[in-house]
């Protein structure tokens, strides 16, 4: 119940940061579509969706227009969409409460360096969902004897609660008193806004935010003296190259990636060198079931060992 009580009222702040021309359509919405909700994404000239984990689901009401999106930046950014402007040129806005707002439209090129858009043509706005002891059931299998953290890869499909499982670790991590530095490139782990944190990642907690994750891992390690860096989405060599130093420096890691398995994992190149050159001693592979998510905790070692 608290659960669900948590997840609408996460839908309702989303709903906020529509103009009130389309807030009436969602908030008509049944209530197990907004427990279920991930985004409400509007396109010009399309009526707004919902999108749930079947699928996108049509709001009502009218078609969408290019006041409406500009509408949506203007209320995240309290009226004041220039105090946005670097982050809009990254594709995304973060507003109050962690919520993220994807940006599409007609780029502005200068020197091919993209530095605004000149007409938005749709806006993703996620629903972020934040779950305290989401890791509870995890954290004795990643703890040493000594009070150490295993090198941990969190692997799952698009969508399966990878990052909200992340989150809760690096919290749990943090208010342990452990000091854990956060690689945030899209802003989806802390949701920092004015330097502030809007997700709860605990006091102990270092994000450097909206920069490439490769060279916020090293900046990272220069400047912070952490004992374990997390990033969200290893995605490109870069990133694999920047996390061996720092694991070569003696600070652990925590990482997702997408895969449905282990075997899924090793026919990738950049997640089988990872996982061949030691960077990571656990994986927690999340499968999603009826009755939620179930985390299955590995060995690296024992997986490639057997190859299974």
């Amino acid at each position: 119940m608290k659960d669900t009580y948590y997840r609408i009222a996460r839908f309702d702040g989303a709903v906020e940061l529509l103009p009130q021309s389309i807030r009436g359509a969602a908030r008509f919405l049944d209530e197990r579509d907004k427990e279920q909700a991930e985004e409400l994404r509007l396109r010009s000239g399309h009526i707004p969706t919902v999108l749930l984990p079947s699928g996108e689901k049509e709001l009502g009401g009218g078609a969408v227009t290019q006041k409406e999106l500009h509408g949506v930046l203007e209320i995240a950014s309290g009226a004041s969409v220039h105090t946005v402007r670097e982050c809009i040129r990254n594709g995304f806005v973060t507003a109050k409460g962690g919520y993220r707002i994807g940006v599409c439209g007609s780029a502005i090129l200068r020197e091919g360096a993209i530095t605004g858009f000149r007409d938005i043509s749709s806006v993703a706005i996620r629903i972020v969902k934040e779950i305290r002891g989401a890791a509870d059931s995890v954290m004795d299998q990643l703890t040493g004897s000594d009070g150490s953290i295993a090198a941990t890869l969190i692997v799952s499909p698009p969508g399966a609660g990878k990052t909200t499982l992340l989150r809760d670790i690096i919290r749990q991590l943090s208010e342990r008193g452990v000091r854990v530095a956060v690689a945030d490139e899209r802003g989806e782990l802390a949701g920092m806004l004015g330097g502030v944190p809007q997700m709860d990642i605990g006091a102990r907690c270092d994000v450097l935010d909206g920069c490439p994750k490769a060279e916020a891992v090293l900046m990272l390690l220069r400047a912070m003296n952490p004992q374990i860096i997390a990033v969200d989405e290893i995605t490109d060599p870069r990133d694999a190259a920047a996390l061996s130093s720092a694991v070569h420096c003696g600070v652990s890691l925590l990482a997702t990636a997408h895969g449905e398995s282990i075997a899924d994992l090793r026919q990738k190149p950049l997640y089988r060198d990872a996982l061949q050159a030691g960077l990571f001693r656990k994986i927690i592979l999340i499968r999603r079931q009826a009755r939620g998510r179930a985390y299955q905790v590995m060995d690296v070692e024992a997986e490639i060992c057997t190859g299974s």
